[in-house]
């Protein structure tokens, strides 16, 4: 079927375009269920305290306040990621750890009478010293967080390949630089929520979420009720950008208040609340030095990394790892040493990112320009040198199985014509490119797999059943078209039911750019088992060999003799009739090492396979005011094939504005503790009016193991956009930036500070 795709490739309306332009799509904070509470959260005013004592009677004696509840009223099960990283209660009973933490909880008939029963609720505190900066964190002496990290250190990643100091010792040109970049916000339009309804000894909850097979089961170890009674349904999401990744606070919050008041629960956060207590981004510092040979072949890299994480370990191994794994699956490192440290402080929780790292990638990429400068080289030249090619194995050993890396930095080069310009000084102008690549998917234990099942029901329309998560990137609307095409219905015709733990099977969820890759190639699975249910009674009634049938538009009809056909509806009757219903299931387990661990085994496949991306941005630099303009902006991706191209794109183009833009103005603003921006009116997320010319290209590397050849859509210019900003302002100034975001005051320190240099 590859060969005459009639709807995989092509361009079509996603199936929730309709809803969530017409406002009809229902999101957590729009549910209305029966006898609702509203529940409000009472936060620590301080950003390290021992609790003495949490009194929350005072909170039941006001008339409509129907349940109130503290940690006390938990199991003391502490969450994490990992076993070795479990040191999260969601509500403390020892101390408090950032500013805006949840400590205690009431629910009631209205908002009113919620915040004053939160006014009622008693808590002592025995205020503690602090610390906000990692790596004053990591000093001998430093307030310790918690007892059982020595030095505050949650997490330390080691990677060592190779003799990088006798390769560096070797080096024609070695350089070494320290680059910062601030935390950013995920900034979702939709604030968390959470709505939880207890009843008959079982749990339902709905919260935008990126995985709810993976929610559901940290629910049910901390609440200590069995899997099967705990159900997370199936929500719209406001967006995600890997803040929705894990359980919250405010879902043990919630489900404790239903369990106590007997009546269902809701729980919404407000704009403020969404950034100073629920997960952000890390802040970073990331010194990199790297040797080259004088015809640019990088030799070595050394690297040390040290990550903000805030208060609790959450995703930490994963977060401290992957920036440097989505550019070891980039380049070529016969020969590196990574050392990455997430380090708590009395912050709140950082967490994953769909674009985590942009000190650590913009400033591999940023140096990697001024040291092919200072040999005389083409940065173009120096990439396409040290790109990885198929077939090549990364330095932690996984192998690249399709790679159009070498042609969307080609591609990118030439429709900017990258070279001449790079090398021609324009007053005040520059251009820069960054590459990366990403995994998809990556090892999950037996949550790295999907499955799907589908049934075809009497009128020939189709279900399918998938736990596939959709925030945003439209994977619905994707495996629609999948089904689709194997099935040859139009996608009006198929009903999905997906992301709720109660009916679908195991799926990675919106996570680890797993959806393409893995839930799609589930559904195809499943689709084509059903496929040849099809075909076989076709073939039988239609009298014609199984090879001469095909599907199309609800027909399936001889290819020999079209004339001979038959409506898929009378072969699902024909089936019924038979005590046969046609229903199907199909699953999918990428190729990689599940022995492969973040921390103890940093070594072995990572991934099915990997995307590739190269962006080029153009950037004018105002020496006067030190503000930054990005005219035009050109991304370039290897998305295997593209299953829906304008989906891709709208995926590129938000990448762009999420983490090209971004450069210049999104950064979190800390005072001791206390988070400055914590809205959208001194956040400075881009507004359209910031936002550059775009040109987006697509290469088509058809990886072989993809759904017809697809990989994830987007995301590598997300990692990228960072880079391809800073290498631009570089070109501009002569200047190599030192933190983000370079909003007009850092470009002018950084101006005044290099005088001279151009």
């Amino acid at each position: 079927m590859d060969d005459n795709l009639k709807i995989v490739g092509k361009r079509v309306v996603r199936s929730d375009s309709y809803a969530k332009v017409t406002g009809s799509a229902l999101y957590t904070a729009d549910l209305k269920l029966p006898g609702m509470l509203v529940a409000k959260v009472l936060r620590s005013p301080y950003p390290h305290a021992k609790i003495i004592s949490i009194d929350v009677s005072g909170a039941l004696k006001v008339p409509g306040v129907k349940a109130a509840v503290s940690g006390f009223d938990a199991y003391g099960v502490k969450w994490g990621v990992f076993r070795y990283t479990q040191d999260h209660a969601m509500l403390p009973t020892d101390k408090v750890r950032y500013i805006g933490e949840d400590v205690a909880a009431v629910a009631a008939v209205d908002e009113e009478t919620a915040l004053e029963g939160l006014s009622r609720i008693k808590v002592e505190y025995e205020p503690l010293d602090a610390v906000f900066d990692p790596v004053e964190s990591m000093k001998d002496g430093a307030p310790q967080i918690h007892n059982e990290y020595k030095n505050n250190i949650n997490i330390h990643v080691h990677i060592d390949v190779g003799e990088v100091d006798k390769a560096m010792a070797k080096a024609y040109l070695v350089r070494e630089d320290t680059f910062k970049a601030a935390g950013e916000a995920y900034a979702m339009m939709e604030p968390y929520a959470v709505v939880a309804s207890y009843a008959n000894g079982y749990l339902d909850l709905w919260m935008p979420n990126a995985g709810p097979h993976v929610r559901a089961k940290a629910l049910s170890n901390l609440l200590k009720i069995p899997l099967n009674r705990v159900r997370v349904r199936h929500i719209n999401s406001g967006g995600a950008f890997g803040g929705r990744s894990e359980v919250a606070p405010g879902d043990l919050v919630a489900s404790l208040l239903t369990i106590k008041s007997g009546r269902p629960v809701k729980l919404v956060l407000s704009r403020e609340e969404n950034a100073t207590s629920s997960r952000q981004v890390h802040d970073i510092v990331a010194t990199v030095k790297t040797g080259m040979k004088k015809d640019g072949t990088i030799v070595a890299k050394d690297y040390k990394v040290i990550y903000d994480g805030g208060a609790y370990s959450s995703t930490g191994p994963i977060a401290t790892s992957i920036p440097f794994y989505v550019y070891e699956e980039c380049y070529r490192f016969p020969n590196v040493r990574y050392n990455g440290y997430r380090v708590f402080t009395n912050k709140g929780i950082r967490g994953m990112y769909g674009c985590h790292g942009r000190a650590f990638l913009a400033g591999n990429e940023a140096q990697m320009d001024m040291m092919a400068k200072e040999l005389g080289l083409d940065p173009v030249d120096v990439r396409l040198k040290n790109g990885l090619t198929a077939g090549e194995m990364t330095a932690t050993k996984s192998k690249i199985t399709s790679c159009g890396l070498k042609d969307t930095i080609i591609e990118a080069s030439e429709k900017t014509n990258f070279k001449k310009r790079w090398k021609k000084k324009e007053k005040n102008r520059g251009i820069g490119m960054g590459c990366v690549a990403i995994m998809c998917g990556f090892p999950m234990g037996f949550r790295s797999g999907s499955s799907c099942y589908v049934k075809i029901n009497d009128d020939g329309q189709v279900t399918l059943v998938t736990g596939l998560v959709d925030n945003g990137q439209g994977n619905e609307s994707m495996v629609i078209q999948v089904a689709s095409e194997v099935l040859g219905v139009p996608m009006e015709d198929i009903n999905l039911v997906n992301a709720d733990t109660e009916v679908t099977n195991l799926d990675p969820g919106a996570y680890s750019q797993a959806a393409a890759y893995v839930g799609a190639n589930a559904v195809k699975a499943a689709c084509e088992n059903v496929r040849k249910r099809l075909i076989s009674i076709a073939s039988e009634k239609l009298g014609v060999p199984e090879s001469d049938i095909d599907l199309k538009d609800r027909i399936a009809y001889s290819i020999k003799q079209p004339d001979k056909r038959m409506p898929i509806s009378w072969i699902a009757r024909e089936a019924f009739f038979r005590g046969e219903p046609i229903v199907a299931t199909g699953s999918f387990f990428p190729d990689i090492d599940f022995e492969r661990e973040w921390v103890t085994r940093p070594w072995g496949q990572m991934a099915g396979t990997f995307s590739f991306g190269t962006s080029v941005a153009e950037v004018e630099v105002d020496y006067e005011t030190g503000k930054i303009i990005v005219p035009r902006f050109t991304a370039a991706h290897d998305c295997g094939r593209p299953i829906n191209p304008m989906a891709v794109e709208g995926q590129m183009e938000g990448s762009i504005q999420q983490a090209g833009i971004a450069t210049i103005t999104e950064g979190n603003m800390w005072y001791r503790g206390f988070l400055l921006n914590p809205d959208l009116l001194e956040y400075k997320v881009p507004l359209a009016c910031d936002m550059p010319e775009i040109d987006t290209i697509i290469v088509s590397s058809h990886d072989p193991k993809g759904p017809f050849g697809a990989k994830e859509g987007g995301l590598t210019v997300r990692m990228n956009a960072y880079s391809a900003i800073a290498c631009a302002f570089t070109n501009a100034t002569g200047i190599l930036f030192e933190e983000l975001p370079l909003t007009p005051d850092k470009v002018l320190n950084l101006l005044e500070k290099n005088k001279g240099v151009k």
